[in-house]
């Protein structure tokens, strides 16, 4: 097996929701032979046998593709949350870095595990996240069923007094620390939903 397809050097992981045994199996092939593991504080403790260098991800995505730039000899494993082309860092680093270095390696997002624990169908689901942006909320309420990756500035709390203010009925179900041992998953009407959560997903619902 090589590191990565066609000779790439970089490949970006992703990691799944958390825990590691949601890991693809050519993720983890590609953890174990790599020189150089990237990713944050949290992604590389899920590593802590890892005998090569780890090199935390320190929020500056620009220099992280100038420093990939600089290393095309060695075998490079970026580590993202979840699916790394779902609102995460491989669609960065697909305009960052020569396609011929690069290679993609998709991992279970955590919109998929929640709707997995709930039974529940993505046929139809708007998926959208509020890291580093406004949504717009008027748009996405047009939508029966929606999944929303949170941030600590736009989470369950913003969301909730986002439908209360425009007097709309939605159920929310928010699932936190997803995969983790603390995992939590709450069914709540707007007028439920506390200020606070850990890590988080919401799936908003148009049951009418």
């Amino acid at each position: 097996m090589n590191f990565a397809a066609d000779g790439a050097n970089i490949s970006v992981v992703g990691l799944g929701p958390g825990d590691v045994d949601y890991l693809a199996p050519r993720a983890k092939w590609l953890i174990d032979h790599c020189a150089v593991l990237i990713g944050s504080p949290r992604q590389l403790n899920c590593f802590p046998a890892f005998p090569g260098e780890k090199r935390q991800l320190d929020g500056s995505l620009a220099q992280l593709a100038a420093w990939l730039t600089e290393h095309p000899e060695l075998p490079i494993v970026v580590l993202a949350s979840g699916d790394p082309m779902l609102y995460g860092i491989g669609d960065f680093l697909s305009r960052q870095c020569d396609p011929a270095r690069l290679s993609i390696v998709p991992g279970i997002s955590a919109a998929q595990y929640l709707f997995s624990r709930l039974a529940l169908s993505m046929n139809d689901v708007f998926l959208t996240s509020s890291h580093g942006r406004s949504p717009d909320f008027d748009f996405i309420f047009q939508h029966a069923k929606v999944a929303m990756v949170t941030d600590r500035k736009i989470g369950p709390y913003e969301i909730a007094q986002q439908i209360l203010a425009r007097g709309l009925r939605r159920i929310m179900i928010i699932g936190e620390n997803l995969s983790y041992p603390d995992e939590r998953i709450q069914r709540l009407s707007p007028e439920q939903v506390a200020r606070q959560y850990a890590m988080n997903v919401v799936v908003i619902l148009d049951e009418r």
